[in-house]
């Protein structure tokens, strides 16, 4: 399994699971070198694989190159889209043509570009064996996301439209495409709002009245790569307390 920004959060969990699952995990990072290994040493230490690659998934050339090296090790079984970045806080008066391009690279069209290699190396109509796709959306793509973050809110609205159409395109081709979408989760990412404090707060507006962990999502996308999740194709699946 490839879980992409796997190197902290929501990204970590789904790696470190997977690896209870039996799977062989490529543990992806842009920059936190270190974050990655400590994942590694987790999941070796607890009598996992693991190993950490490098790659910017908001690059075309380090997304090639990292499958090509995954061809090195085995097949790919699993692919987990995960890296994202919230992209700044401002209202749209203030949105920069930038500041979209940083966002849109990463969170839609490298999201596509790391699908693409995923299905050249799954699909049984051109010689793959099948795989599972899980790619990370979030409820504000439903929702329009909180104040000041309607551009995130806006990718992850592209990111249901692939899915969408990505498993109509494919599921005849020996993969199953679904997506999950997380809602209020404690993690790191959420220091642009001003950390745990902030978003325990948030916690009031959710049915039910709490925030959600990394380990609760993870466990929606292995559910989902799963022979227990085997009609399940298609799907936007939240993960956010009824928000």
């Amino acid at each position: 399994m490839l879980v992409t920004g796997a190197s902290r959060g929501i990204g970590a969990e789904i790696a470190l699971g997977a690896a209870k699952e039996n799977y062989l995990v490529i543990v992806n990072y842009a920059k936190q070198a270190d974050d990655a290994n400590h994942v590694v040493k987790q999941i070796i230490s607890a009598g996992g694989q693991a190993l950490a690659m490098q790659a910017d998934c908001s690059k075309e050339e380090d997304i090639v190159r990292l499958f090509e090296q995954i061809d090195q090790i085995g097949t790919l079984d699993s692919f987990v889209a995960n890296a994202g970045i919230i992209g700044g806080q401002n209202p749209v008066s203030q949105t920069t043509a930038s500041q979209l391009k940083e966002l849109f690279d990463i969170n839609v069209i490298g999201l596509i570009l790391c699908t693409r290699e995923a299905v050249k190396r799954m699909s049984t109509e051109l010689g793959g064996i099948g795989g599972k796709i899980v790619l990370m959306s979030s409820v504000a793509a439903r929702t329009g996301g909180i104040a000041q973050e309607i551009h995130y809110a806006s990718s992850k609205a592209a990111v249901d439209g692939f899915c969408l159409g990505l498993a109509k395109e494919v599921g005849l081709a020996g993969i199953r495409v679904n997506a999950v979408r997380p809602g209020l989760i404690g993690t790191t990412i959420h220091e642009l709002h001003g950390g745990f404090e902030v978003i325990n707060k948030w916690a009031s507006g959710v049915p039910m009245g709490r925030i959600g962990q990394p380990q609760e999502v993870a466990q929606t996308v292995l559910w989902l790569c799963s022979e227990q999740a085997s009609y399940v194709h298609g799907a936007l699946i939240d993960v956010s307390g009824g928000r």
